[in-house]
């Protein structure tokens, strides 16, 4: 049996390569087990590396290493580019004031980091990772870590610390969320219906009865006012027409209007009046409204569309078409002609049976053509990313250039490239199956390592008074500022309870803590304030632990 024994225990690329696969899959394997309806999910991998490094086992250290960094710049790139699309919309009207709370979170818990290392005599070092530990920011964990090792500071401690402070990472904002709820949410008077995103359409319907749009082309009246729609269908004396934008409105004219919620009380004044049928329902059979159209989902596979505006096609005037909506990795979005278009988009088509399909030729409408992801793009913004990490700057009052490093620099990339990258006719799109599969292999593979590596000493480390001072520490930085917070956002500034969770899951980057948030509440409040400030907030974390240890060690 000593070829068992090898296979094991003796260091080469193929033990490397089954030690960490044996990890990985013992931890996802437990990470579907969930308690009181709670799941630590891929954390598990980080405990079976834990477990395993304690036991003995070991791989080469410059395999270790290898695949730790590999790991996590795979992670942290497919981060940005699944992001990126939404990380700069997250800052326009109500998301100013999501993020400026999210941002509070991170700063409140930064400083009383600094100012617990002084206090109870923990290193710096260890406090940085305990911080991380206690907002489960792993990829945070990998740049300060590296940044260690620019000062030639000894960075298994803080691997330590932030496998001391996860678990509690993960409970305490789910504990924190708990006390909010019962201390201030059930004492309020009913709080109205959550509201849904702004920038979802909205569909209704409108009779033309005000008679200073007689006569007027659609395009003349979109221009009466600042509010976006588009004009579906048009019902005129018993026949259904796709208006184009020249098509005059006339007196009992009916129209079939998509807009945004907040734009349907002014449109009832433009009109005339509004129909009280409801549009917006899930069941609703759009081909049978009318016989003489149908209604089909298009979707943009030709790499030359990729960045192109929706008005700049002609749709309607070429193809005597109309789009309704455009879905876009799960996001609903109002089919405007200023929208640009990316690779993906899903594009509803009403019209003639054979002019949608003639449309779909034109567009690709070939879904298989998208199931292989473009990975030279995924390559070449890693290459770029690495470039860029390794850039030194200055900083005034530190005396060693920070660089952003294996995930600040991939991390900024993959955001620039998934926001800006359709707009120079980058083909970005990757699947959101695919893009699940780099993150999860990543981050598996950088826990496995990371486990580890801190492993040999963790026991050890937690049975002590110093390791019982660490977890204390860990949880009091995750509690503390997700109920500071949480109150100002709640009792002050009187957000609903749901849009606030979710803001505070994503200040914290724990998706399992949202996960108990969308079981517990109703609508989707909770995920859209989590997609507004979770980029900003782990881009920042990202940054803050390097300027920390170099601004206070440099």
């Amino acid at each position: 049996m000593n070829w068992l024994h090898d296979l094991l225990f003796a260091h080469s690329a193929l033990q490397a390569v089954i030690v960490l696969s044996l990890i990985c899959a013992i931890g996802l394997a437990l990470g579907k087990i969930r308690f009181f309806g709670i799941s630590l999910g891929v954390t598990f991998v980080f405990f079976a590396g834990i477990l395993s490094g304690h036991l003995g086992i070991s791989i080469d250290p410059r395999m270790r290493d290898y695949a730790e960094s590999f790991g996590l710049i795979l992670f942290v790139y497919a981060l940005g580019l699944q992001v990126g699309p939404g990380f700069f919309g997250s800052f326009r009207s109500g998301g100013v004031t999501l993020n400026t709370l999210a941002l509070g979170v991170v700063l409140t818990g930064t400083l009383m980091a600094v100012a617990g290392s002084y206090i109870l005599d923990i290193s710096l070092p260890d406090m940085v990772g305990i911080l991380c530990g206690a907002t489960t920011n792993t990829p945070a964990l990998g740049a300060a870590q590296q940044t260690m090792k620019q000062l030639n500071v000894e960075a298994s401690t803080a691997a330590l610390g932030c496998a001391v402070a996860y678990p509690l990472g993960v409970i305490g904002v789910i504990l924190g969320l708990m006390l909010i709820r019962k201390c201030l949410v059930r004492t309020r008077a009913p709080r109205p219906k959550e509201k849904e995103n702004a920038n979802k359409p909205y569909v209704c319907a409108f009779q033309a009865h005000n008679p200073a749009i007689f006569g007027k082309s659609i395009r003349q009246i979109a221009s009466l006012g600042p509010y976006k729609f588009v004009v579906s269908r048009l019902w005129r004396d018993g026949r259904v027409i796709i208006p184009v934008s020249d098509q005059t409105v006339e007196r009992g004219d009916r129209l079939l209007v998509i807009t945004s919620e907040k734009y349907a009380a002014a449109l009832e004044v433009v009109f005339g009046a509004q129909e009280h049928t409801d549009w917006n329902k899930d069941d609703i059979d759009w081909n049978a409204i009318d016989s003489q159209l149908v209604s089909r989902r298009i979707v943009i596979t030709r790499p030359e569309l990729n960045g192109k505006k929706l008005g700049s096609l002609h749709l309607r005037n070429v193809y005597g078409i109309n789009i309704s909506r455009v879905f876009r990795s799960g996001v609903e979005l109002l089919a405007t002609a200023d929208l640009t278009l990316q690779l993906g988009d899903r594009l509803t088509a009403i019209g003639e049976a054979s002019a949608v399909e003639n449309a779909g030729r034109a567009l690709g409408n070939t879904v298989k053509d998208l199931e292989a992801p473009n990975l030279v793009a995924v390559f070449v913004g890693i290459v770029i990313g690495l470039v860029l990490g390794s850039i030194p700057f200055s900083i005034p009052g530190i005396s060693m250039p920070v660089k952003l490093g294996l995930a600040g620099g991939p991390i900024i990339v993959g955001i620039l490239i998934g926001a800006f990258g359709p707009r120079l006719h980058m083909v970005t799109y990757t699947t959101r199956s695919a893009n699940l599969m780099l993150r999860s292999t990543g981050l598996s593979l950088y826990l496995a390592c990371l486990g580890l590596e801190a492993g040999e000493h963790f026991f050890e480390t937690v049975f002590r008074p110093e390791g019982m001072l660490w977890i204390g520490a860990g949880a009091t930085l995750t509690i503390l500022p997700v109920l500071v917070v949480g109150v100002v956002a709640v009792k002050w500034m009187k957000m609903d309870f749901g849009t606030t969770a979710g803001m505070l899951c994503g200040s914290m980057a724990n998706p399992m803590a949202l996960s108990y948030v969308n079981d517990t509440t109703q609508g989707d409040a909770s995920s859209v304030a989590y997609a507004s400030v979770y980029p900003l907030c782990m881009f920042l974390r990202v940054i803050i632990a390097q300027v920390l240890l170099l601004f206070l060690m440099g």
